[in-house]
């Protein structure tokens, strides 16, 4: 039996120009069409699944490591301003008690230390398991970076009222402790 095409050329319908020409253009079209399409699309969105999951992973772990050298370069930002501005405390024959960890810790220093932790001129700073001591203004450059570093500093303002002090004539013994 004879094609559609052939038996229309045969009836004089169509003829050999307008036959090669479709011919031609059936041909093109599956040219183009690559073959397994449904395959090939499945596993290109697999691909694409797997690399985008693979991208998001990547950003994450990224955004980690980032965050980890922020943090240690806030601690190295802490130790050097510790290491530059802290107080010697060697002669220190006074106990000062403070909390950390909901534990009391013991340091020693001399009266006038005891007086400006107290007053708040003074902070304690806990760094590298070590406890050091610091002046007011650098305790609050600490703060800023890492608030659990500074485990005491006294705030100035209820402190250095004396003006309003109604025991201010009143001396105190010097052997008296709290």
């Amino acid at each position: 039996m004879a094609s559609l095409q052939e038996q229309l050329m045969k009836a004089g319908l169509a003829d050999e120009k307008k036959a090669k020409a479709l011919k031609k253009e059936k041909y093109k079209q599956r040219k183009q069409q690559p073959k397994g399409t449904t395959e090939v699309n499945e596993t290109q969105i697999r691909a694409q699944q797997a690399q985008a999951e693979k991208a998001e992973r990547d950003r994450q772990l990224n955004r980690e490591r980032q965050q980890i050298a922020e943090r240690k370069a806030v601690q190295a930002q802490i130790r050097q301003l510790v290491e530059s501005n802290r107080l010697d405390r060697k002669y220190g024959e006074t106990a000062y008690q403070f909390v950390h960890d909901k534990k009391i810790k013991k340091i020693y220093v001399d009266d006038i230390m005891l007086d400006q932790l107290s007053r708040g001129r003074l902070a304690v700073i806990c760094v590298n398991d070590s406890y050091e001591l610091v002046p007011e203004v650098v305790a609050r450059k600490i703060q800023e970076r890492d608030e659990s570093a500074v485990l005491v500093l006294h705030d100035r303002k209820q402190d250095d009222n004396a003006s309003d002090d109604p025991y201010a004539g009143y001396e105190i013994p010097d052997d008296l402790m709290w």
